[in-house]
């Protein structure tokens, strides 16, 4: 199976630098959860599941205890290709 290309937001972007500054350790573990997002969404280990209330259509996957990445699967116009768009990075707290 093809690893699916990986989109940011400007809002994940930013809560990413936040989150991370107050925990270097936490950015090695989002990138590999990042990497494993990419290769298999659905892998046992990343937790995915479907959000509902008003982040309906939204899915989280977990990279920690405390850490959860927001997504969506989305359409690349150019390439008609499906990508995984990156919306959110925080605590349960923060991203809920």
């Amino acid at each position: 199976m093809k690893m699916k290309k990986l989109v940011s937001t400007p809002r994940f972007q930013r809560s990413f630098r936040k989150f991370t500054r107050r925990n270097l350790s936490l950015q090695q573990k989002i990138e590999n959860t990042l990497i494993q997002l990419a290769d298999d969404a659905f892998s046992a280990n990343l937790a995915t599941h479907k959000l509902d209330g008003k982040l309906i259509g939204t899915l989280a996957c977990s990279c920690g205890y405390d850490c959860r990445i927001l997504f969506q699967f989305d359409l690349d116009e150019e390439t008609a290709e499906e990508v995984i768009l990156l919306l959110d990075v925080g605590t349960h707290d923060e991203v809920y």
